[in-house]
């Protein structure tokens, strides 16, 4: 069968393709997105916004339990059901992308079921119909292929009914008990999450310590937390073997007893198939982990990628950040080139660590003369009045030369929120001398910023 000539096709319509997609189309071309799994991507189903309303319980169960230290007295009886039914009626309806189809079938786009592939430049072939179909993009292909969850080669996993991040949303109640392979964002959150509801949870890691990429400060911090909460928490632990009796998980390690769980929970990172993408078909590396992009967004030649894929961060406003730039490219109009600068990113535990720009180990490593200040937070004010749960601090990472923040870290209650500033500060450069002639309204958490600079001092 010929293949159809189209403006663009858009592999991917996670929040960065569905964006561009919709871009396109809204401007008079012709596109034509391919999705095989549902339109939105992983953030509204499975991901940012069904995590978060889980989140949101486990909190309010966090907060009532602070209640006889605080207030009086509270009897917690934990329910995942409320949880549950609103991911399946608020967050996903179901599941069900009918509306998010309809929203970009508006701009006049036109969405094709299934994988797509680029099988010659220019020209990108979708399976999973009855039939494959080829389209031909005339100016050109955008990739927003987005991740699946990566699936450790441990011995015996693979044949046992475990849990992604897919699974654990999908969830209608807590497990009695439930082990988390996997100390980064989303094995805490979880870990946090059905810990509160009541499972006995076990959090698992090889590397050295929890949330590994964040400063080792706040690691500390949310070990501490999580371990007061009852998780038994085993970093620098390697996996050797899993088993499951149709009830039960057995989970083998290299040293110490076997542990047998309800539920094995795998949060052990995320990729790409960049080969099933046929990117080597236009000149990139299939073997690869990401696709290196330009600051318009470009590939390769007719060829853009937007998204996790290109390496920026597995986050949806890196994703949405990218895609009017690329799409921009593609209409032949200017603007401002992709600026990753001051990526940040938040990990929505209770407290929260917001992480914006550079570590200081990765400061360091890029040649910076670096100079870092500390504020904890229960000594702050805004702690002390807090009282229960504020467990916390402020981390500054200058650049002592050019006396500005290249990085920054707020672990707190409602750290994201506090990292606005911070993000500001990082992304425009503000010299410290502004800073610190700034006011901060007392009492709040990002007061803790202007004692993290004090902490940092000059020269």
């Amino acid at each position: 069968m010929a293949a159809k000539e189209v403006d663009v096709v858009v592999i991917g319509m996670g929040p960065g393709g569905e964006d561009v997609a919709g871009r396109l189309a809204t401007a008079g071309l012709d596109v034509v997105a391919v999705e095989a799994r549902l339109v939105g991507g992983e953030c509204p189903y499975y991901a940012c916004i069904p995590t978060k309303m889980m989140v949101r319980g486990a909190d309010a169960l966090g907060e009532a339990r602070r209640v006889p230290e605080l207030a009086g007295s509270a009897t917690v009886r934990p329910d995942f059901t409320p949880v549950a039914d609103r991911i399946r009626d608020e967050a996903t309806t179901g599941w069900d992308d009918t509306a998010a189809v309809q929203r970009f079938e508006k701009t006049g786009g036109r969405l094709v079921r299934g994988r797509g592939r680029i099988t010659a430049p220019g020209e990108v072939t979708v399976t999973g119909g009855a039939q494959p179909r080829t389209f031909h993009a005339r100016r050109g292909i955008v990739l927003n292929p987005g991740t699946e969850p990566v699936v450790p080669p441990v011995e015996g996993l693979a044949g046992t009914p475990y849990w992604t991040n897919r699974e654990a949303v999908a969830a209608r109640e807590a497990p009695d008990s439930l082990l988390v392979l996997g100390a980064g964002p989303v094995g805490l959150e979880f870990t946090q999450v059905f810990a509160r509801f009541g499972s006995a949870v076990t959090l698992v890691d090889n590397g050295e310590r929890v949330l590994g990429p964040a400063e080792p400060e706040a690691s500390a911090v949310l070990e501490r937390v999580l371990r007061a909460e009852g998780v038994d928490v085993r970093t620098g632990t390697a996996v050797r073997r899993v088993s499951h009796d149709g009830d039960l998980f057995r989970v083998e390690f290299d040293g110490g007893e076997p542990v047998r769980v309800r539920r094995l929970l795998v949060a052990t990172g995320r990729r790409t198939d960049l080969a099933e993408l046929g990117v080597g078909a236009v000149g990139l590396d299939e073997n690869a982990r990401t696709i290196p992009v330009d600051g318009r967004l470009r590939a390769a030649d007719g060829v853009w990628a937007i998204g996790d894929v290109t390496g920026h961060g597995a986050f949806t406003h890196v994703s949405v950040h990218q895609a009017p730039i690329a799409a921009a490219d593609l209409l032949g109009t200017d603007g401002p080139a992709a600026d990753y600068r001051a990526v940040p990113s938040v990990t929505f535990t209770d407290p929260e660590v917001g992480m914006v720009g550079l570590t200081e180990s990765a400061a360091l490593e890029r040649g910076f003369r670096v100079r870092t200040g500390i504020a904890q937070l229960p000594a702050t004010p805004r702690g002390f009045i807090h009282g229960p749960g504020n467990d916390g601090l402020v981390k500054v990472v200058a650049d002592a030369d050019r006396d500005v923040l290249v990085g920054a870290t707020a672990v707190a209650p409602g750290g994201g929120e506090v990292l606005g500033a911070l993000s500001v500060a990082v992304h425009a450069e503000v010299p410290l001398a502004v800073l610190r002639q700034q006011i901060w309204a007392y009492p709040t958490f990002h007061r803790a910023i202007s004692a993290a600079l004090e902490d940092l001092g000059t020269g």
